[in-house]
């Protein structure tokens, strides 16, 4: 029988080894195409596709299973549960596969995207620029079709010009810049606020005009320190939720 391929992943030692795999298989299994296989390799393959041992991989497996997004049968094997969904929260300790994870499992419609001046508000983290790429998507529900999210995205134009719209129908911008053009990122800067629907929020999402909405920015920098790519996500107040864990050490 085919198993399903997940992603590859690059382990970071400074966090929990578990933790990056769960994030990241979580990523692969949300934002898996239509008519992917359902049954995943097993706990020996997983392990040694991430380069972790069974331990490791029996917990990340374990919290995707608490998730409800997978199950588990003896002598039948692991699967993946076809109604899985991203309603979750996903719980940050730093990884970029987090963030990831966070964005995928969602129909994709691209919006449009253009080059134009970079907004003012978004100058100090492009100084040496004018111009850059917008691209405008919105996310909907696999289900039921509602809109969940609607997402702006600016990034560098030399960059952009690597960038595939297929992909971005696929994927979220995070993924795309590290995985298909092959940005090295080292760190993401979240910044989540509580904000009113605008006329432009509120015919998107299909909310009242001036209901709550949740506000993330998000501005991710390469190994050089250079910011690639900053993203503002307007999320639907009730189908959203943001947890940050904070290790003691």
């Amino acid at each position: 029988m085919t198993t399903f391929a997940p992603d590859s992943l690059a382990l970071n030692r400074k966090l929990p080894l578990w933790y990056q795999v769960s994030q990241s298989l979580r990523a692969s299994i949300l934002g898996r195409s239509p008519g992917a296989p359902l049954r995943l390799p097993t706990e020996e393959r997983l392990a040694e596709h991430y380069g972790v041992s069974v331990l490791t991989m029996r917990q990340a497996l374990k919290e995707l299973e608490n998730e409800g997004l997978i199950s588990r049968h003896r002598r039948r094997g692991t699967f993946i549960e076809p109604s899985a969904r991203s309603g979750s929260p996903v719980r940050l300790l730093g990884s970029v596969d987090a963030i990831v994870a966070q964005q995928s499992g969602e129909e994709t419609v691209l919006l449009g995207h253009g080059t134009g001046p970079v907004p003012g508000e978004l100058a100090e983290y492009f100084p040496d620029l004018t111009e850059a790429v917008a691209y405008r998507r919105l996310r909907r529900d696999r289900e039921t079709g509602e809109p969940t999210n609607w997402a702006e995205n600016l990034v560098r134009p030399e960059l952009a010009g690597r960038i595939d719209l297929e992909d971005l129908e696929r994927w979220p911008m995070t993924k795309v810049l590290r995985d298909a053009v092959g940005v090295r990122i080292s760190r993401i800067t979240d910044t989540v606020q509580a904000r009113l629907a605008d006329p432009e929020t509120a015919e998107l999402l299909q909310v009242p005009l001036l209901s709550p909405i949740l506000h993330y920015t998000g501005v991710t920098y390469d190994e050089s320190g250079r910011v690639v790519d900053v993203a503002r996500i307007h999320y639907r107040g009730d189908r959203f939720s943001f947890s940050v864990t904070v290790d003691a050490d």
